[in-house]
């Protein structure tokens, strides 16, 4: 079966930096559009940013407009995160999603924490 798999999550002080990846656990085809969720305790699940097939197409919920951006390499089925100017409300647990020709996949997630 098919994983997404989240990496580069961790702790950072207010203001620092992380970059997130995330890459399938084998390789798979006909992937579309990707995406990163995420959940702080508490709350839903939650669009943070979403990247079309080529790359040349990004959307972004607006409390990271500026500060995060989403990337892939097709030919490594990898997705990125640049995550800049972190903010405690930054802190959640962050999801790799994607979709293909048959089906969605999710990644487990990997837990951001900002803080002092």
């Amino acid at each position: 079966q098919v994983q997404l798999v989240e990496s580069g999550g961790g702790l950072v002080q207010p203001g620092g930096s992380l970059r997130l990846s995330c890459a399938p656990s084998r390789t798979f085809f006909s992937i579309q559009t990707m995406a990163w969720y995420r959940q702080a305790p508490g709350k839903q699940r939650e669009l943070v940013a979403q990247i079309g097939t080529s790359g040349g197409t990004t959307t972004y919920a607006d409390p990271v407009k500026g500060r995060f951006t989403i990337s892939r390499d097709n030919a490594k089925n990898t997705l990125y995160l640049q995550m800049n100017s972190l903010k405690p409300e930054d802190t959640a647990v962050y999801y790799c999603w994607a979709l293909t020709v048959v089906s969605t996949y999710w990644g487990r997630g990997t837990q951001v924490t900002v803080s002092s």
